[in-house]
Formats: structure tokens, sequence, C-alpha cells
């Protein structure tokens, strides 16, 4: 009866703490393949500086956790210390949002191998950047064109390839603003455009504004976009 009693005591105690709920609103679940002893850092960007917001040490297991409080959903990296620069090599993004999350990769292929869920707007992010990619993949090989007509000082063709690079821009400018639009009760909208539409024309700015909800306006990135389009009007004046 005693051991019975104890057994169940000890169930109840097991129990209990597998279903502890962390007291942080985000929380972030991890694993790096291959990864047995090293430093991760969750960084996210302050005036243009990396800015440390948790430190993990892993030591034989590639599994990792990590909780904290965010106010707003935000682009936070996951920076993995190899003893050099803090380089994109180095540098894993992901949109955090309240909940939880899960990041898998591997060390081998730290960025490429890359599996991030749990976040709509991480989901849409990669949406974009898959077409966006191939605006870039476009652009390096007419680089690469331009580089050799340069070489065989053939100006007609650099003409014509500067040309067809305005192009390219305009179709990716273009294709950023209809996702921000189509996008815009979700805070990545406010985030790609002040990310890589900046210097867009005003109009499509104000576009852009006027179709955020009024809590995205009211987010991180709807904040910093509201007040980037303030400046860029005082700027006209």
């Amino acid at each position: 009866m005693y051991k019975s009693l104890l057994a169940l005591f000890s169930l109840v105690i097991l129990l209990s703490c597998s279903e502890k709920k962390s007291t942080k609103n985000f929380v972030l679940n991890g694993n790096i393949k291959g990864l047995k002893n090293g430093t991760l850092y969750i960084q996210r960007i302050k005036d243009t500086a990396f800015i440390p917001i948790d430190t993990i040490v892993i030591s034989g297991d590639s599994h990792f956790m990590s909780e904290f409080d965010i106010e707003s959903p935000e682009m936070l990296y996951l920076f993995l210390d190899r003893g050099v620069t803090n380089s994109l090599d180095n540098n894993i993004a992901f949109f955090a949002e309240k909940g939880t999350m899960k990041l898998e990769t591997s060390l081998d292929f730290f960025t490429a191998d890359v599996k991030i869920t749990g976040s709509k707007n991480q989901e849409l992010y990669d949406e974009y950047k898959k077409v966006a990619s191939r605006f870039v993949d476009q652009d390096l090989e007419l680089i690469e064109k331009k580089f050799k007509a340069y070489k065989d000082k053939n100006l007609e063709e650099v003409a014509k390839i500067e040309s067809e690079q305005e192009g390219i821009t305009k179709r990716k400018y273009l294709y950023t603003t209809n996702f921000a639009v189509n996008n815009a009760n979700y805070e990545v909208s406010p985030y790609v455009t002040l990310a890589e539409i900046y210097d867009i024309n005003l109009k499509y700015l104000d576009t852009i504004q006027k179709s955020m909800t009024p809590k995205i306006s009211k987010s991180k990135y709807g904040k910093k976009l509201n007040e980037f389009i303030d400046e860029r009007k005082k700027e006209r004046r």
C-alpha cells in the first residue's frame, strides 16, 4: 500500500513538472543537428547594432530552448558563435511573435537548412523571400553580363543591360508593394516595406500605410513606418 501511494505521488509530481508552462509570452524551441558544443545568441537590431537578448550554451545536446517577453512581433536573429565575425553565414533571421516557435537546422548548413514554424509572420516572410530571391538571381546574372560588356567595351550592350536591371527593380518594388498591401493585417507588411522599398515613391508608401489595420499601425514596425513616412513628407516641404 505504501509503495503504491509513493508511486502515485511520484507520478503526480512528474506530471505537474511536465505541464509547467512558461511565464514568458515567447518561447523558442530549437535543434541544431551536429552541434555538440558552442554558444548561441538571440539578438535584435537596435540603432544598426546587434543587441543580445539571450545567451544559450550548448554542451552535448543540440536541442535548446529560449524564453522571454516581446512587446510586438519583430525580426530577431539567432547567432552561432564560431569564433569569427557576426556574419550572415552565422545568423538566422526569424520573425518572432507571441507564442511558441520551433527552429531546426544543421551545423554544416546553418542558414541553408533552417526550418522555422509557429509564426504566421514568418510563414508569410518565407513566401516573400522565395519570390524576391528570383529578382536577386536575375539581377546577379545581369551584373555578370554587364561586367563582360564593360570588358569588351560594348557600351550599347551595357545600356541595354542597365535598362533590364531597372525593369527588374520596378517589378520587385511592385511585387513588394502588392505583398505589403495584401498582408496589411500582419506585421510583416510594414517590415518588408522598410527593409526592401523604403525609397519607393511616396504615393506607394501612402497606399501601404492606409492599408494597415489599426493593430498593425500601432505595432513596432507599423510605428516605424509611420514615422518614416512623416519624415519623407517633411523633406518634400
